[in-house]
């Protein structure tokens, strides 16, 4: 089966408003066998609002709709596909009295405009919505199913739960979405494409998606099939062989975070980190203690923004950043030891760069970061010139920072680099 989804209203044509629920019901009917074929966002005028449901009947057997069920007048989703389908709106009186008590149960007198919510489409199939006053709709016509949901998250979640998944998972194709979760670090996008493109034709029934983000590039390999075994089968043998083309630059197949690997290493290993960050204010520590369990292996970390309290704080040597500037790789090196030896960690981890867009020099320009990571034997340190804007530079920055730590496990062999 082929589905579209289509989110209601205007807020989310402007940039102050994302549509997450498109992402939860993409994941949702995949995994019903019904595969998304489509995706639109569309205001709340009528117009558009009648071609683009019109357009997802030609294209689609099952559209989905989020938002449009409110009570206010610009609400009119109800109205549309009523019109489109050349059904009537019925008041349901049963679904009036319970949006009638729920504000009873709030100690409120129900709005007149409420009721609007209790109109339903002639011969449709209500679907209930504990979490809110406006009810779900099933509506079949002339072999199509059009789903309507309220736009509200959390209610849309649960009546998808309860009622839009028991009856689709009737319906859906054999087929099932079955894929794979992919994590890189060092390369950019063009150079995994590079490598891993002549897999595609070795196994053409397998769609590669790659996706550059601020923590990392991404692999998902996915193949329709009927099949768990087989599909398994397939997609493993290209997961290893995409393991052979990417190497030291492949950092999970399982989809696990960068900061997942680093708990699970620094956890094996029985050691502990601790952070002195610059240009990063912090974000490092956010993401190593955004792993549950993370206490038993991060320490603390310092935000020394200022020259005076990378002194003061980590005891880098005040002639040392008058001599070499506070972007450089003694500083790196000595924030990296600083922290370990004053935190009594086994690894300090030193973070220092131009994050942008001001403060860079032809010699230092915005984007040069310098990241040492200290033991008690050596301490390493890698100068990066990274791409985009401060929020950008930063993640990457951080980003590199973890992978440092994880490559520290693929080569521990101890040296001054």
């Amino acid at each position: 089966m082929r589905a579209e989804i289509i989110a209601v209203g205007s807020e989310l044509l402007t940039p102050y408003r994302l549509d997450t629920n498109s992402l939860f019901l993409t994941d949702e009917l995949h995994q019903l066998g019904v595969r998304v074929v489509h995706k639109a966002i569309v205001g709340d005028t009528p117009d558009e609002m009648l071609s683009s449901f019109r357009h997802a009947l030609d294209r689609a057997d099952v559209i989905v709709s989020s938002g449009g069920l409110g009570p206010t007048d610009d609400d009119r989703t109800r109205w549309t596909v009523a019109e489109l389908l050349g059904r009537k709106l019925r008041t349901d009186d049963d679904v009036l009295r319970k949006i009638q008590e729920r504000f009873r149960r709030f100690g409120r007198t129900m709005p007149e405009i409420n009721a609007r919510q209790a109109l339903i489409i002639e011969g449709a199939t209500i679907l209930p919505n504990p979490r809110g006053t406006a009810p779900g709709q099933w509506v079949e016509s002339n072999g199509h199913i059009v789903i309507l949901l309220p736009g509200v998250p959390h209610e849309l979640r649960a009546l998808f739960e309860a009622e839009v998944k028991p009856r689709l998972s009737k319906l859906g194709s054999a087929q099932r979405l079955f894929t794979r979760d992919l994590r890189i670090c060092g390369l950019f996008e063009s150079a995994v494409e590079q490598l891993v493109s002549p897999l595609y034709a070795m196994y053409p029934d397998v769609e590669t998606t790659i996706l550059a983000t601020a923590r990392g590039i991404e692999l998902h390999p996915q193949i329709w099939c009927s099949d768990p075994v087989r599909a398994g089968q397939i997609l493993d043998e290209m997961v290893e062989r995409m393991s052979l083309a990417l190497g030291e630059n492949l950092v999970s197949t399982r989809g696990e975070a960068l900061e997942e690997i680093i708990a699970q290493l620094l956890t094996e290993n029985r050691a502990t980190i601790a952070v002195a960050e610059s240009c990063t204010g912090g974000l490092l520590a956010e993401r190593l203690t955004k792993v549950p369990g993370s206490s038993a292996y991060f320490l603390g970390g310092v935000v020394c923004y200022s020259n005076e309290m990378k002194s003061a704080l980590v005891g880098v040597p005040p002639e040392m950043i008058q001599s070499k500037g506070a972007v450089s790789e003694e500083v790196a090196r000595a924030l990296a030891d600083g922290i370990r030896k004053r935190a009594g960690a086994t690894f300090g981890l030193g973070v220092t760069g131009i994050a942008g867009p001001g403060g860079g020099t032809p010699e230092k320009p915005a984007g040069l970061v310098h990241i040492a990571l200290a033991d008690e034997h050596a301490v390493r340190e890698k100068k990066f010139q990274l791409p985009g804007d401060r929020e950008l530079i930063r993640n990457f920055a951080t980003l590199n920072a973890l992978d440092m730590v994880r490559r520290y496990f693929l080569y521990p062999a101890h040296g001054k680099s």
